[in-house]
C-alpha cells in the first residue's frame, strides 16, 4: 500500500510532508480502511469543539502504529499502539497513561517534529524508524488550553524504546490493537467530579482521558470498534487528588516525560473538550469517545456504539493481522 493523495483542507486531517527519508513508502494492508476514512474525515469525527485560532498553547501527541511483536509462535501479534505511563510521583497526571509527546518548543519546524522530538525525549525513539502518516485535527482542551495535535506514524522499523528519566516516565508498552478493542478491555469510567468516558483495561495500564478518547475515535475510523457494554462503568481510582494506576490486572508503573494535556483535574471538572463531558438540555456529552444523552436515545462519539429510536449502532469487525 503507498501513501494517500496529500490532504491539506482547513479542519480535516491533513497529510505532512514526510520526515524521514523515503519517497514512497508501503503500508501493511491493515492501514486500510483507516487511511481512507482519514482522508474524509472532519474535525466533528473528533470533537465538537473547535480549537481557537489564537491564545492556547500547542502541542502535539504521536501516535505510533507499530506491526506488532511476536507471538508465542514467533508471528506478529497484528498491530500495536506505543503507550507510556507516567511516573507515580509526578505532580499533574500521576500514573496516567498517555501517548509520548507535549508542549511546542520554539525551534520545532511542525508538530510532528514536536512528537517525534518528545518521543525522542521520553523513551528514546528513533526518528528515521518513524514514517509520519497524517496529523488529525487540533483537539483543544479548555481547562488546560492546550491544543493537541495527535500525529498519526507508522512505526517502519521498531526498536528498544524505555523510559529514560524515570521521574517522569515509568513504563512504556505497546499495546495490541486486538486488544484494545476486545470488549472484555473496554469500559467506562467515572472521575470523582462526575466526568465519565470511555477507557480500556489493558496490560496492567488503564487507558482514559484524552489517549482513550483518541484511541476509540481511531478504532472507529478503522472499522476496528467491536460492540461493546457502555453499562460497564466503574469509578476512577484517586489518591490524594492522582489518578492511580490500574491496580485490577498485572500491577504497572506510570508514565511520560513532559506533558501531554489531559482530562480535567478533579479540582476543574469542565472538562467540556476531549474527552471531558459537558452538561446540555436533555443530558451529558462527552467527546471524544463520550457519551451523548439525546431525547430518545444515547449516542457516542468516536467510540462505542450509538442508540437512536428503534436502532443500534456500532462498528463491526475486528484488528486485521498483517
Amino acid at each position: 500500500m503507498t501513501w494517500p493523495d496529500r490532504v491539506t483542507w482547513p479542519d480535516r486531517v491533513s497529510r505532512l510532508d514526510r520526515v524521514s527519508r523515503p519517497d514512497r513508502v508501503s503500508l501493511p494492508e491493515w492501514w486500510e480502511p483507516l487511511l481512507t476514512r482519514l482522508r474524509v474525515a472532519e474535525m466533528g469525527d473528533f470533537t465538537r469543539l473547535p480549537a481557537p485560532a489564537d491564545g492556547a498553547r500547542d502541542s502535539a501527541v504521536l501516535v505510533l502504529l507499530g506491526p506488532g511483536e511476536a507471538d508465542g509462535a514467533g508471528g506478529p501479534q497484528g498491530p500495536d499502539v506505543l503507550v507510556l505511563q507516567r511516573a507515580a510521583t509526578l505532580r499533574n497526571h500521576a500514573g496516567q497513561p498517555a501517548f509520548p509527546g507535549g508542549a511546542a518548543d520554539p525551534g520545532d519546524r511542525d508538530a510532528a517534529d514536536t512528537a517525534l522530538r518528545e518521543a525522542a525525549e521520553e523513551v528514546g525513539l528513533d526518528r528515521t524508524s518513524v514514517e509520519v502518516v497524517a496529523c488529525l485535527p487540533r483537539l483543544w482542551i479548555p481547562v488546560s488550553n492546550y491544543a493537541v495535535t495527535p500525529v498519526l506514524a507508522w512505526w517502519r522499523e521498531p526498536h528498544e524504546v524505555r523510559p529514560l528519566d524515570l521521574r517522569e516516565v515509568a513504563r512504556v508498552a505497546r499495546l495490541p490493537i486486538a486488544e484494545l478493542a476486545d470488549p472484555e478491555h473496554r469500559l467506562q469510567v467515572r472521575h470523582p467530579s462526575g466526568w465519565v468516558a470511555p477507557a480500556f483495561r489493558c496490560r496492567g495500564m488503564l487507558v482514559w482521558g484524552f489517549t482513550a478518547g483518541v484511541l476509540s475515535a481511531l478504532l472507529d475510523l478503522a472499522g476496528w470498534t467491536r460492540p461493546w457494554s457502555q453499562d460497564r462503568v466503574e469509578d476512577l481510582p484517586v489518591a490524594q487528588d492522582h489518578p492511580l494506576v490500574d491496580t485490577s490486572d498485572e500491577p504497572g508503573p506510570a508514565s511520560p516525560a513532559h506533558s501531554e494535556p489531559g482530562p480535567a483535574s478533579p479540582e476543574r471538572a469542565r472538562a467540556d473538550g476531549p474527552a471531558g463531558s459537558r452538561t446540555e438540555p436533555g443530558g451529558s456529552r462527552t467527546e471524544p469517545g463520550g457519551s451523548r444523552t439525546e431525547p430518545g436515545g444515547s449516542r457516542t462519539e468516536p467510540g462505542g456504539s450509538r442508540t437512536e429510536p428503534g436502532a443500534q449502532r456500532a462498528a463491526a469487525g475486528s484488528p486485521p493481522v498483517p
